[in-house]
Order: C-alpha cells, then sequence, then structure tokens
C-alpha cells in the first residue's frame, strides 16, 4: 500500500506543469517608449518609472504570468508646454488615472523565440482587449524582452475635444519596450 501512494504522489509529481520562473525588472536597463505623430511628424516620448512582474518559462509559457504597471505621470516627451498638456483632461488626466496596468491572461509562443501575451489594457480608466507580441532572450541569471505594438489612443479616451480628430495629432500610438531582467532566486 505504501508503495502504491509513493508511486502515485511521484507520478503526480511528474505531471504537473512545472512553474515558470521568476523575474525581476532590472529598472535602470529598461525602456518604454512610445511614438505618437504631431502633423505627421513623430512626438517620441517615454514613460520613465513602470515595473514589470514576470513569471516566464520560455519553453512552457502558458504558465507564465505578466503584469506591467506604469506610472503614467511619469511620461515625458522631452517639451515641457507639451509634458503639462498631456498631463490634462483631454490627454492622460495624470490627477484621476495616475496609473496604466496591462495584465495577460494567457502568454504563447508565436515562433522559436518569439512569443504573444494576450490580456486587458486598462489607460485612463477603459479596459481593452489587446495583444502584445515580444521576443525573449536569455543567458544564465538575465534576460531581456523587446516588442512593439500600436494602440489607438481614440479607444482610451487619449486626446478629446480638440483634438479627437486625426488631423493634427494621429490616431495610433506606437509603445515600444526594452525589459531587461534578473532571475529572482
Amino acid at each position: 500500500m505504501r508503495s502504491i501512494l509513493l508511486g502515485g504522489a511521484l507520478l503526480c509529481a511528474t505531471l504537473m506543469p512545472a512553474r515558470a520562473a521568476e523575474w525581476k525588472m532590472d529598472q535602470a536597463a529598461s525602456r518604454l517608449e512610445f511614438v505618437a505623430s504631431y502633423e505627421r511628424t513623430a512626438a517620441p516620448g517615454v514613460f520613465r518609472k513602470f515595473d514589470t512582474r514576470l513569471r516566464f518559462d520560455p519553453d512552457q509559457p502558458e504558465s507564465g504570468s505578466l503584469e506591467v504597471t506604469v506610472a503614467v505621470a511619469s511620461a515625458d516627451m522631452r517639451n515641457a508646454d507639451i509634458n503639462e498638456a498631456i498631463a490634462g483632461v483631454q490627454w492622460f488626466d495624470f490627477a484621476r488615472y495616475p496609473q496604466a496596468t496591462f495584465r495577460a491572461t494567457e502568454i504563447r509562443r508565436a515562433d522559436p523565440d518569439r512569443y504573444l501575451a494576450r490580456g486587458t489594457l486598462t489607460l485612463k480608466g477603459v479596459q481593452q482587449a489587446i495583444e502584445v507580441p515580444f521576443s525573449w532572450s536569455q543567458d544564465a541569471g538575465a534576460a531581456r524582452m523587446r516588442g512593439e505594438l500600436v494602440v489607438g489612443r481614440a479607444a482610451f479616451g487619449i486626446g478629446t475635444g480638440e483634438w479627437a480628430t486625426a488631423n493634427v495629432i494621429g490616431p495610433d500610438v506606437t509603445i515600444r519596450f526594452d525589459v531587461r531582467f534578473r532571475k529572482n532566486d
């Protein structure tokens, strides 16, 4: 009887999926950038404060989890007047919506070193399902996640009032990220 229980326990242990590794973001080496357009000219910016919580195993991406929290007030478009404007109600409304979040509900392999995280982006109180494609490279205890996606600003109420049309400010914003990690021991 004892050997049957032991055998059953070993079988269960081998059938259980491995737990994905926990990764700690290297804040100083990571970047979260965005590019809007103003009169058809690129208008780049960066979010200076964000955090990424990640559990990920490239061999079993479906066992992972991803959550990104962005302090939207850390947005910097390298121009004091523009920075002041995007803090307002017609843009990000920093006072009412200080954070944006992305929570993945699914991570899957797209190609050998490419993955897709599906989840919900919450920005300015609006939730939208999005897909975030990314590449993953790993060496010993360090890793790098890079990707790019395009979101429509109107879906989140970014640029309302006189800025609602796409005549001056383009309708889409490209988000680029380059996040470095260390394995959390």
